[in-house]
């Protein structure tokens, strides 16, 4: 298979589809890749280093996709990149779709097969290709948190963990799973007061076991939502739903019962945000203030640390790459039901329940697509 890594040209994202070393895994397979000149320069990856794993340099991104088989990306297609698909090639990415109806019509009309790296899942109903950005967006999250808690940013003026006779911040995060728990890490080392909130009783006794009393585990409901973080100085928004649309936990009018200089920071924004105020930001101007309350909510965070996020997203996302390659997509995934959960958008069919639902468009079922 001819397989095509174009370099990223959303706002600040410098990572990169395929490390040297997958790449050195499909070419050792018989694959063929293509790699754009200076795809993965930003982050120390040379196209030396990408001709020496097998790979040919293209100058540029039109003729990876008016030839490629299969296009390996990191984030979503921006407008230019979806106008070059081709009916019947495979992208292979981050889609986040069920907030961007333009990006899934023009997907539908592009007659592409669209798998999405956060729907993909595994034995246990995990999200393995999805795991390893959300630990790093986690981690990011409370860097990025104690930022805004600075006075230059419009904050609170308050240091995370405190000092010797001074509380530290009021940390909330708003769920459990990956990215929280990874928040949760970096705001119990930095010594801030945590608290996180989930709606499942099985994931805050694990919580729970995991951190004792370093952080306060809270069962998630209207009013304990609104409480913590009315009291909170920085609050993560960590929810998410598979593939859906975020919920909505905190309200514009919400805001103003919180203090004044306290920070969101909103790691679902990929899938719409969870606060009522959230807007898609970048890494050029990451944040905004509404009602005095500090907005940062970058759409591609772990873009910010891209050679760390590059390499971790490469070593979940690699087997099935090879799986596609090798067997071609129909083969793939009939061989593996929880990659066919990565199918999002087949041939003009949108196959992914979720994305259908919150777009009101004609759910057809990744299996019936296929004609299996």
């Amino acid at each position: 298979m001819l397989i095509g890594v174009p370099k990223e040209i959303k706002n600040h994202e410098y990572r990169v589809g395929l490390t040297p070393g997958s790449v050195r895994e499909l070419t050792a397979r018989g694959h063929d890749v293509i790699v754009q000149k200076n795809a993965g320069f930003e982050i120390g990856l040379t196209d030396e280093d990408y001709i020496s794993a097998g790979a040919k340099i293209i100058t540029g991104a039109a003729e990876i996709f008016a030839s490629a088989e299969m296009i390996v990306k990191v984030k979503e297609p921006q407008t230019a990149e979806c106008k070059m698909l081709r009916e019947g090639q495979i992208l292979y990415t981050y889609l986040h779709l069920a907030p961007d109806p333009d990006q899934t019509r023009m997907l539908i009309d592009s007659g592409a097969v669209a798998i999405a790296y956060e729907t993909v899942t595994d034995k246990f109903g995990r999200l393995p290709l999805l795991a390893p950005m959300s630990e790093v967006a986690g981690r990011m999250s409370i860097q990025a948190g104690a930022w805004c808690l600075e006075m230059k940013q419009g904050g609170r003026g308050m240091l995370l963990g405190g000092v010797p006779g001074v509380a530290p911040a009021k940390v909330v995060i708003l769920g459990g799973g990956v990215v929280g728990t990874n928040a949760a890490l970096m705001a119990i080392g930095s010594q801030a007061e945590v608290t996180i909130l989930d709606r499942s009783i099985e994931r805050l006794r694990e919580l729970n076991m995991a951190f004792g009393t370093q952080a306060k585990v809270v069962y998630s409901t209207a009013a304990a939502v609104e409480e913590c973080v009315y009291d909170a100085d920085l609050v993560i928004g960590a929810v998410l739903i598979p593939g859906a649309a975020a919920p909505r936990l905190v309200t514009k009018n919400m805001l103003k019962n919180m203090k004044r200089g306290s920070v969101l920071v909103d790691v679902a924004i990929d899938q719409g945000g969870c606060f009522e105020t959230s807007k898609a930001t970048t890494h050029a101007k990451p944040i905004y203030k509404v009602d005095g309350i500090v907005h940062y909510c970058v759409a591609n965070m772990p873009g910010a640390v891209a050679r760390t996020s590059t390499f971790a997203l490469n070593n979940a996302t690699l087997p099935f790459a090879i799986a596609l390659a090798d067997k071609g997509y129909r083969d793939a995934f009939l061989a593996d039901p929880h990659l066919l959960e990565g199918l999002n958008v087949y041939r003009g069919q949108v196959t992914y329940e979720a994305v259908a639902s919150a777009q009101g468009l004609t759910y057809v079922p990744a299996a019936k697509a296929l004609g299996g």
